[in-house]
């Protein structure tokens, strides 16, 4: 068995790049709107509605790819375990967690998720670490480090609220990070990734819905035209457009290299507060943000691993 080099597309071309950076851009833009839903409504059925609309949108979508609507018990199960981990418990955590603290707070410290990903991509996927990914993490690390200092120090909760927050955001993190490792899976691969994401959403969506119901009582809901509008957004932009174009990345370069999205984001995301909600810099946050995407520069530029060739 020989070694060749990995036929992966360049980082910097437009077949990889634009999806980076449109997801990048929707994604930090997600955050305001979801610091809107948190009301009266509870988080569980405000996450319910969102998925509800996303799977039924995907399903369409399916539909006018001329997509495959069935797949067999496996993928059905995979497609269960992927629902429960990003959009049942991935998105319950993540809203949570911005009940304690600022969805600045919470966009900077989910820019961690390139940590999880890059390891259990090495642990169960054999990825391994190059030098440009390590010091470009590294550079990225202490960029977040510096965001999420600002942050906090702008922060009004209590110290109490930051723990609190931070865990419920963490283990958003883990769980994001399971499904984003199992969609570079082989077996994960072989299905088209519309179909598999539409059963993923539904089945998210039914488990909200039951744990909503158990938890909080029958569903509620606001008369707003800007709450509707807004899960509207989440769910056919925030999670329709950008999930297929996430994990079509995940395939192709890797959960490591395709979680620097999340770096992206809190920058993204601050950029829209300076314009919408009158978010002032400072030089710590322009100094961490401009560490985040030097590091994130160069973390790109590392070449994938050399693959075996099998012979057919």
């Amino acid at each position: 068995m020989s070694e060749e080099e990995s036929t992966e597309p360049s980082l910097f071309s437009p077949r990889i790049m634009i999806p980076f950076v449109l997801i990048s851009l929707i994604w930090g833009s997600t955050w305001l709107v979801i610091k809107d839903q948190i009301s009266e409504v509870p988080v569980s059925w405000s996450v319910s509605y969102r998925f509800i609309i996303a799977a039924a949108a995907m399903f369409a979508l399916a539909a006018f790819k001329r997509l495959p609507f069935r797949l067999d018990a496996v993928g059905y199960g995979l497609a269960l375990i992927l629902g429960f981990f990003q959009f049942t418990f991935n998105f319950n955590f993540v809203y949570n967690a911005e009940m304690f603290i600022t969805s600045g707070l919470v966009a900077v410290l989910f820019a961690l998720l390139m940590v999880p990903n890059a390891i259990m991509g090495r642990i169960f996927l054999g990825h391994k670490f190059t030098a440009p990914f390590l010091g470009g993490s590294a550079i990225a690390a202490a960029g977040i480090a510096l965001l999420f200092w600002h942050e906090y120090r702008s922060s009004p909760a209590s110290l109490e609220q930051v723990l609190l927050g931070a865990g419920l955001t963490f283990c958003g993190i883990m769980s994001a990070s399971v499904a984003n490792v199992m969609q570079a899976g082989q077996r994960l691969k072989s299905y088209p990734i519309i179909t598999v994401l539409a059963w993923a959403m539904l089945f998210g969506a039914l488990i909200n819905v039951v744990i909503s119901w158990v938890t909080v009582g029958p569903p509620v809901y606001e008369t707003r035209f800007a709450y509707w509008g807004g899960i509207f957004y989440l769910g056919v932009i925030g999670s329709v457009v950008t999930f297929p174009l996430y994990f079509s990345m995940i395939r192709e370069i890797g959960p490591g290299k395709a979680a620097y999205t999340s770096v992206l984001v809190p920058v993204v995301a601050m950029i829209l507060s300076t314009i919408f909600e009158g978010y002032v810099w400072t030089g710590l946050a322009a100094t961490g943000a401009v560490l985040a995407m030097l590091g994130l520069l160069v973390a790109l530029r590392a070449r994938k691993p050399k693959l075996p060739r099998i012979p057919a």
